[in-house]
């Protein structure tokens, strides 16, 4: 760390925050929070800057170029967090339908704006119309350099205070399963062939992942039009429920996790999309699904705290990489339930694998020689044009 101007702290930005803030390919998150009562949003601001804002000094601080023009560095300042609140204002008395529409229109406008760089990236939206889901909706929209969804859930999850007793830290249930009585000997025979199964798969996924970002492209689906450009033209983003306890059911039957199931979901969406706008030609056609995949070696929920130890298994930051990831054919698999089996086989495959570590090291080099803005341009253009995106953490 270094001072800068008006002796304020600045801090290196990782590879991955500058990875999302660039001239080239800018990310954000927006989370949804829906409430039973109509929004008070009178104590929004003194929330935000007695709770939010310590959380991280990375929410009062604006990205600034380095030394070297390579690194960019963290910066304080001082927030007003009036700039950060937004509150749409639509005719009032109106049905529930038509502020459905209003809410998925706000979202997708929201989506499609930039973060202004003078400021720290993160935004409150505060939609106070009811819906025919909820009576009013908080929307949080922060920018992916700040960090992941892991971290950004630690930080909400941060905000709240245990019901029971306000001043314990709030706790979750131990993600820990029983204890493994096997022999010293029975773990080494399942250890080896894992460890050549990570070498083996890593290095056809790491070559396959490398061909994708560079010579082969998905077919022309409805889903990509292979066109030039394709990220700056109109888009429209709808929401859609899922009943929790419907994918707890099937995860429970089906012996898999949450995520296979969501992930299965979206696969199964995509191929049924993809046949109603090009009949049964689309069952067939090879099309890849961009995966999140969370390199972090620590599982379950940790405090903003722990996250800022140095070093920690679950630090703050942007701890995943991206896997190219093929979606099941529905010429090969016909019943949906073989989609959440072949989503859990695939994920399951590139999670074990060292193709993950790989590619990670491939970044850091080509970061290294050539600058984060100049090795954005070819991943940049593989998100829009080459293959669809489909990202499941």
């Amino acid at each position: 760390m270094e001072f800068g101007e008006e002796g304020l702290l600045l801090e290196p930005v990782s590879p991955g925050g500058q990875f999302f803030n660039s001239t080239v390919l800018s990310l954000a998150i927006i989370s949804v929070l829906e409430t039973q009562v109509p929004i008070n949003d009178s104590q929004t601001f003194s929330l935000l800057k007695n709770v939010f804002l310590p959380i991280n000094p990375r929410f009062s601080s604006i990205m600034v170029e380095g030394v070297d023009e390579k690194n960019k560095q963290w910066k304080r300042v001082q927030v007003k967090v009036e700039d950060h609140v937004h509150v749409p204002i639509f005719t009032s008395g109106m049905s529930l339908e038509s502020y459905d529409t209003y809410f998925d229109e706000y979202i997708t406008k929201i989506a499609s704006e930039t973060f202004p760089q003078s400021r720290p990236l993160w935004e409150l939206h505060l939609f106070k119309y009811p819906t025919s889901h909820a009576a009013g909706h908080i929307i949080f929209k922060i920018h992916h350099a700040l960090g992941d969804g892991y971290s950004l859930m630690g930080a909400l999850l941060s905000c709240l205070q245990n019901a029971h007793n306000p001043s314990l830290p709030l706790t979750f249930p131990s993600l820990k399963g029983a204890k493994n009585e096997t022999s010293s000997r029975s773990r080494v025979f399942e250890f080896v062939p894992k460890i050549l199964s990570a070498v083996i798969n890593g290095a056809w996924d790491f070559s396959w992942s490398i061909l994708k970002g560079t010579w082969v492209e998905d077919d022309r689906t409805p889903i990509r039009s292979g066109v030039d450009g394709v990220e700056f033209r109109p888009v429209s983003i709808s929401t859609l429920m899922l009943s929790i306890e419907e994918i707890k059911l099937i995860k429970n039957k089906l012996g898999v996790t949450i995520n296979d199931v969501i992930a299965g979901t979206i696969f199964l969406g995509t191929r049924m999309y993809m046949q109603r706008m090009n009949s049964e030609k689309s069952s067939s056609q090879n099309c890849t699904a961009l995966v999140l995949l969370n390199t972090r070696l620590a599982a379950g929920y940790k405090s903003v705290q722990e996250m800022l130890m140095e070093p920690s298994k679950s630090s703050w930051g942007n701890q995943f990489v991206f896997l190219h990831v093929p979606v099941p054919k529905s010429s090969e698999v016909s019943n949906p339930l073989d989609f959440v089996w072949e989503a859990q086989k695939i994920v399951k495959r590139h999670r074990s694998s060292s193709a993950w570590y790989l590619t990670i090291r491939l970044w850091d080099i080509l970061k290294k020689f050539r600058g984060a803005e100049v090795c954005l341009t070819e991943p940049a253009e593989n998100l829009t044009i080459k293959s669809c995106e489909a990202q499941i953490r």
